[in-house]
């Protein structure tokens, strides 16, 4: 282990130095590329620094523990029985940060949530993951603001794309794609019965506009009216866009902005976070060992948790864990779930560690 951490400062120090070059400032892609793998170092480096540094005074402790004065050596002793704890820990964070690290970790994301079976009810739950999502995104800092969105009569949304900036979006949000189901009393049901309603959720990453090239060529452009419940906004101007991307038959339509060029550029970074999304599975489908975590694939026809309201459960079934306070994690609360999922993959992870 200490072996990797050896080379991983060597690597630290190297990009250092090759960020303050001008041919790297000079080129936008190398730059970006290489400040993203900078900081995505850093946590470890200080970690490992801090270890060497507690590792110093530990040897330290037992050369003077061979002291021909008593004092010094139970001085000595007593340092370096302090000392063994703070190590340990140190060691177990070090492999911890060891841990392969998913490159999109750090970025904002792009998110999608769409009405599955159930009708105007399955829209109303679209509608409440949306303002869950966004209450608990508001708490950790980040932004929020609306690409599209299909509303319906009642309110509810037949599909809603968002998007959440900030650092390590990515990493709160990546383990939600997947069928969300919902158990509850209709506000359509005059009877009082159940009904079993469900939505997807995709978790996309952004994507900076020099990582995935997109030819000129290769989109159809289309303007077009504006299209929703009402508004005073909707269908008087061509201010919404959709695009089409020829070579993969991608479709993307924004239409909240009042500029059609804002739109084009919201359409754009939709359909960016797509394609990088189609790289970074075929990728992943040509290793030879694809590790299933615990937490699941993230594909999105795959059931991932249940919102009982007569019971006020929420149950996550990858992991098997349940909260009973289902109107907090409905408000935003939804950061010991988040916490729980992150933990149980991390701690797959470290079983599969080879140190």
């Amino acid at each position: 282990m200490f072996d990797k951490l050896e080379t991983v400062l060597a690597r630290y120090e190297d990009m250092e130095y090759r960020l303050s070059l001008p041919e790297t400032l000079s080129d936008p892609g190398k730059y970006q590329a290489l400040i993203r793998e900078y900081n995505s170092l850093s946590d470890l480096i200080t970690s490992y620094r801090a270890y060497r540094s507690l590792q110093a005074r530990m040897e330290e402790a037992k050369a003077a523990a061979s002291d021909s004065d008593p004092e010094v050596r139970a001085m000595a002793e007593e340092e370096a029985q302090s000392l063994k704890a703070p190590l340990e820990q140190a060691v177990e964070q070090l492999r911890r940060l060891l841990l392969p690290r998913d490159a999109d970790d750090d970025r904002s994301v792009m998110m999608e949530i769409r009405a599955g079976t159930g009708g105007e009810e399955a829209a109303l739950f679209v509608r409440d993951l949306f303002r869950m999502y966004t209450m608990y995104a508001q708490s950790a800092g980040f932004s929020v603001s609306v690409t599209s969105c299909n509303e319906t009569e009642l309110g509810g949304y037949r599909e809603i794309i968002f998007l959440c900036e900030g650092k390590g979006a990515f990493s709160r949000f990546k383990f939600e794609s997947g069928v969300h189901r919902v158990q509850r009393v209709p506000v359509t049901e005059s009877q009082g019965r159940i009904q079993t309603s469900a939505a997807t959720v995709a978790v996309l990453p952004e994507v900076e506009a020099v990582e995935v090239e997109i030819k000129d060529s290769d989109i159809v452009f289309e303007s077009c009216k504006s299209s929703g419940a009402g508004g005073q906004h909707i269908n008087k101007t061509e201010s919404a866009v959709r695009l089409t991307h020829k070579p993969t038959g991608i479709v993307v339509e924004c239409q909240q902005e009042r500029s059609q060029l804002q739109n084009k550029e919201k359409a754009l970074a939709m359909l960016r976070a797509k394609l990088y999304r189609m790289q970074k599975q075929a990728k992943d489908e040509e290793r030879a060992s694809t590790r299933r975590a615990q937490v699941g694939s993230g594909d999105r026809s795959e059931k991932i948790r249940t919102y009982n309201f007569p019971q006020s459960r929420v149950t996550d079934h990858r992991i098997g864990l349940s909260l009973y306070d289902l109107d907090s994690f409905m408000n935003g609360g939804i950061g010991p779930m988040i916490q729980a999922l992150t933990a149980a993959d991390t701690a797959e992870r470290l079983k599969e560690q080879s140190f």
